[in-house]
């Protein structure tokens, strides 16, 4: 494989050594991980034994837990040094499981926002891999893409709480705790000031997994759970009372920009195996490389990640200054997603009928991508916020200056 460009990515890598450092990474991926995913895919106590013999090997080559704070035992490396290192991880989805870097969001929400009690019993066994989290908010029967319908609450009792509800799609099969979002206030308190998170550790009395989901027909660890009058502590609130949709807002907005950089790692990935199944197949009397139809999907696989890493370079730069990011990071989630799904169509087109099979690793990474487009709020929600703050700032007199940086 030739040399990657480094063009965009130049700004994000700084040093030779951290240039190194995302070298050592694509090693790791491509001969350790991506070799590993059958057998990561098929489930059980062989997944898990090689998911540990896989972290335990990253962990013995400096390459764990990249970009958690050194406090917490990690490498300690910024937003802008660890984005292009989260875009090799993402070249297959066990990447940041294995290079534990998966677990970020949850361990920057517990150090920043959860109690002495909660980080002193849940972080470094967190960063160190020790521990799986689960995050707790979308709910059966209820639109994921508006969070104030969500009815799971937890009332005060005799100087605790206690929970009752349902969520789902969240990823609790293995979990040894869930962050429960829950409406603490009653009706009329304002929504931003109404819900409330807390750690619950698992198993605990009155929690259970209604039953696993599948995505599109596979399992990968999501399922529907119910609390019972699950009681907690206000040691164990993430953030204070009513503060839940502030450190939520926080927590999703790294995470759309980490996952959309690891999507791209997938539609690099995707575009890899597309072109040279072009030089690799005749039909017609030529090479399908030869062909002005197929180079066309060339051509709109390029400018799709291209346009869309912009983007996301942009809104992660925007994010590492503290600024206001929702219009960025929305428009690089979708972005990202849309990549993603439209390189993956045309790389299993171009395969035919091999790229339906398990023959390659595409049919997988098509089911994954499909789901990006709901995950972390679903195209249309971010394109109805987009639209409708932008038309805001004209209405009030001001405008969006695209040659701003």
């Amino acid at each position: 494989m030739s040399a990657p460009d480094r063009t965009l990515a130049e700004p994000f890598e700084g040093s030779g050594e951290l240039r190194t450092l995302r070298d050592q990474v694509r090693e790791f991926l491509d001969e350790e991980v991506i070799p590993a995913e059958p057998e990561l895919a098929a489930g059980g106590p062989g997944a898990r034994a090689t998911l540990t013999a896989l972290q335990d090997k990253a962990k013995a080559n400096g390459l764990w837990a990249l970009p958690h704070p050194r406090e917490l035992g990690g490498h300690g490396l910024r937003l802008a040094e660890y984005l292009c290192i989260s875009e090799i991880e993402g070249r297959s989805a066990y990447g940041p499981v294995a290079l534990g870097s998966d677990s970020l969001l949850d361990a920057l929400m517990l150090q920043r926002y959860g109690g002495a009690e909660v980080r002193e019993r849940f972080l470094e066994p967190l960063v160190q891999g020790r521990l799986t989290p689960c995050f707790g908010m979308t709910e059966p029967g209820r639109s994921g893409s508006d969070p104030s319908l969500m009815i799971t609450r937890a009332r005060p009792d005799g100087g605790g709480w206690v929970i009752d509800g349902h969520k789902w799609f969240c990823r609790a099969r293995d979990a040894d705790f869930i962050t429960v979002m829950c409406r603490t206030e009653p009706l009329g308190v304002p929504h931003a000031k109404a819900f409330t998170m807390f750690l619950v550790p698992l198993p605990s009395e009155g929690f259970s997994v209604v039953r696993p989901l599948t995505v599109l027909g596979a399992e990968d660890g999501h399922c529907e759970v119910a609390f019972d009058g699950v009681r907690a502590t206000t040691r164990q609130m993430i953030g204070g009372r009513g503060e839940g949709f502030p450190v939520s807002g926080e927590r999703l907005s790294l995470g759309r920009t980490l996952r959309a950089m690891r999507w791209l790692g997938q539609a690099q990935r995707a575009f890899d195996l597309m072109c040279n199944r072009l030089h690799q197949r005749e039909a017609f009397g030529g090479l399908l490389a030869t062909k002005q139809l197929l180079q066309q999907h060339v051509f709109d696989s390029y400018t799709a990640i291209r346009s869309a890493r912009s983007q996301v370079l942009r809104a992660a730069a925007m994010l590492d200054a503290g600024q206001d990011v929702y219009i960025e990071v929305a428009t690089a989630k979708v972005l990202a997603s849309n990549a993603l799904y439209q390189v993956l169509d045309r790389a299993v087109q171009i395969h035919g009928a091999e790229g339906l099979s398990d023959s390659t690793p595409l049919a997988e990474m098509f089911r994954w991508a499909r789901a990006t487009r709901i995950y972390d709020g679903a195209d249309e929600l971010h394109t109805h916020m987009v639209a409708k703050r932008i038309l805001k700032r004209y209405e009030q007199g001001g405008g969006y200056d695209f040659s701003a940086v």
